[in-house]
């Protein structure tokens, strides 16, 4: 449970919810971050992962931006899916 960062993403709907980092990743020349949503107990479930463009300001503070491009979406969800199947893989291979 306390293996991941944490950080509170306020929604459009003013919704704060508590995501667990799963990744800053590249794709196509930006920088990305893959956030999973906690339940009450702080908990990660399996459910909708949230992709945002991540950017740091003059200051260093990292910044989210939603992803409006549908084009834009597709390359940042296909680079997130391919670190996935790069962690399924890792994992496995613990096994051996």
């Amino acid at each position: 449970m306390d293996e991941y960062m944490t950080v509170e993403l306020t929604l459009d709907n003013d919704e704060v919810v508590e995501c667990a980092i799963l990744t800053l990743f590249e794709a196509g020349g930006k920088e990305y971050i893959a956030l999973l949503p906690l339940n009450e107990d702080g908990e990660t479930e399996d459910g909708d992962v949230y992709l945002y463009r991540y950017t740091e300001d003059a200051n260093g503070e990292p910044e989210l931006e939603n992803i409006e491009d549908d084009d834009e979406y597709e390359i940042a969800a296909d680079a997130f899916d391919e670190w996935m199947d790069t962690q399924e893989f890792e994992e496995s291979g613990d096994d051996e």
